[in-house]
C-alpha cells in the first residue's frame, strides 16, 4: 500500500495482512527451488494423477472425487516424511466472528470533508462526525461492506451523489464613523504652517 511505502514499511498483501492478524509468521519463497515439495506435488497432480484417472476410466467430477479418496492416502504414505518435532503446535480455531473480521479485503479509504468515501466505484455517506483523514473499508466474502475507524464500526449508507454545500451567508457589518483625535497626525497635515499649535482646540 502507498501509505506503508511512505511510512518506510514493506507493502503487505491481503494474505500477509490476514496472517499477521492471526499471529502466523509468513515465510515467503522467492523461487521454485525454495518450495520444491509444493512444486513436486503440483507436477504430480498435473501429470501422474491425470494418467491414473484416465486408466481408471474417470470422466465425471463425482468419479474424480471418489478416485482421489483412494489415491491420496497411497500418495501420502509414499512421500510422507517424519517431522523434526512430534509436538502438536496447532492452536485452537478462532471464533467464526473473528475469522470473518480477519478474512476479508481491507483497504484504507480517504474520508472527505463532507464525510463521504468512495469504495469500488460506489459512494457512501458516513453518518457520524469523526476527525480522521482515513477510514478502513472491509469487504467480506458474502459481498457486504463494513467501514470502521480504530476498530469501531461506523454507520453509513449508499448515495448516488455527493451532498451539496450550503451557500455561505454574507454578514454585512455596520461601520461606526471614526472621528480622529484633535492631535491626530492626519489633522495636523491639514493645518497651514504656523497654526499647528492651534490643533488642540479643534473638535
Amino acid at each position: 500500500m502507498v501509505d506503508e511505502q511512505l511510512a518506510g514499511g514493506t507493502p503487505t498483501s491481503q494474505f500477509g495482512r490476514a496472517l499477521s492478524e492471526l499471529e502466523v509468521e509468513l515465510i515467503p519463497a522467492h523461487s521454485p527451488q525454495a518450495k520444491g515439495r509444493v512444486e513436486r506435488l503440483f507436477h504430480t497432480f498435473q501429470d501422474r494423477v491425470i494418467k491414473e484417472m484416465r486408466l481408471a476410466d474417470v470422466s465425471t467430477l463425482d468419479a474424480a472425487n471418489q478416485f482421489l479418496k483412494g489415491y491420496l492416502p497411497i500418495y501420502n504414505r509414499r512421500v510422507a516424511v517424519q517431522p523434526a518435532q512430534v509436538v502438536d503446535l496447532h492452536r485452537p480455531r478462532p471464533a467464526s466472528r473473528e475469522l470473518d473480521r480477519i478474512l476479508c479485503l481491507k483497504t484504507l479509504r480517504c474520508l472527505r470533508k463532507d464525510f463521504t468515501i468512495v469504495h469500488q466505484r460506489g459512494l457512501y455517506q458516513i453518518r457520524e462526525t469523526i476527525q480522521t483523514p482515513h477510514v478502513l473499508g472491509a469487504e467480506h466474502v458474502d459481498g457486504t461492506l463494513r467501514i470502521t475507524h480504530q476498530g469501531r464500526p461506523l454507520a453509513f449508507y449508499a448515495i448516488t451523489s455527493r451532498p451539496m454545500k450550503a451557500a455561505a451567508k454574507t454578514v454585512h457589518r455596520l461601520r461606526c464613523p471614526v472621528t480622529p483625535r484633535p492631535d491626530h497626525p492626519w489633522r495636523k497635515r491639514l493645518l497651514p504652517e504656523g497654526t499647528k499649535h492651534a490643533a488642540a482646540g479643534l473638535t
